[in-house]
């Protein structure tokens, strides 16, 4: 049987530090912190949501925190280094998880298929990427990045608390006419969980490539 590279043990640990650490952002952590007889290693109903969506928001906790351990302490020059001509630097993936999650709000919460004129000024550089994110997002420190981060949160896990499993559950139409299959909206959201883990390998992969960086672990 193969070994493991970790043991359980730093595993826990590992997720453990992540539950504590979430007082390095006091300013920030407010909109993804579970109640505190709620763990982020727990994964199931939470308080103030119906089961299913309480169940989505642990996840959406548990990867939000991984994000922002993933780029504590990163400099401004850290988060606009770009790796090649083709890349995404780490502050515009930030960015970039902020508009997605903003895209999927107006989506399952106002039933609207694209951004208004006003969203699409503030969130498509980051919603698009490419030459556009290359161009425009640079030159913000790190609290900016977070601070759109956990303002488009609070609106999520506000809006969630005002909605039950048959919403979370129900059939989109347009989206499955278009895409020939059944898409629900606990899908759409398990994107914008599944999104976020997938960028955050991708800022790993940056932070080893950063001038001085350590290779990554993960």
């Amino acid at each position: 049987m193969p070994t493991n590279r970790f043991s359980r043990r730093s595993f826990m640990n590992c997720g453990l530090t992540a539950a504590a650490s979430l007082s390095l952002f006091p300013e920030t952590a407010t909109a993804h912190r579970p109640a505190p007889d709620e763990s982020l290693l727990f994964i199931g109903p939470l308080k103030g949501y119906s089961p299913q969506i309480g169940t989505l928001v642990s996840m959406l906790n548990y990867n939000r925190d991984t994000i922002v351990r993933s780029v504590k302490n990163l400099t401004m020059a850290q988060l606009d280094f770009l790796f090649d001509a083709n890349a995404n630097t780490i502050g515009s993936l930030l960015l970039h998880l902020a508009a997605v999650e903003k895209f999927y709000q107006v989506n399952t919460f106002e039933g609207r298929q694209e951004f208004n004129e006003a969203e699409k000024k503030e969130w498509n550089a980051a919603m698009e990427l490419g030459d556009a994110g290359r161009k425009e997002i640079k030159g913000h420190e790190l609290p900016f990045y977070l601070d759109k981060l956990a303002s488009v949160r609070q609106k999520t896990l506000a809006e969630l608390k005002t909605k039950d499993d048959a919403w979370l559950l129900a059939v989109d139409p347009v989206w499955s006419k278009e895409s020939k299959m059944s898409i629900n909206t606990y899908w759409k959201w398990f994107h914008v969980c599944e999104h976020e883990s997938n960028h955050r390998g991708q800022i790993s992969w940056l932070k080893s490539r950063l001038p001085g960086g350590k290779p990554a672990k993960d």
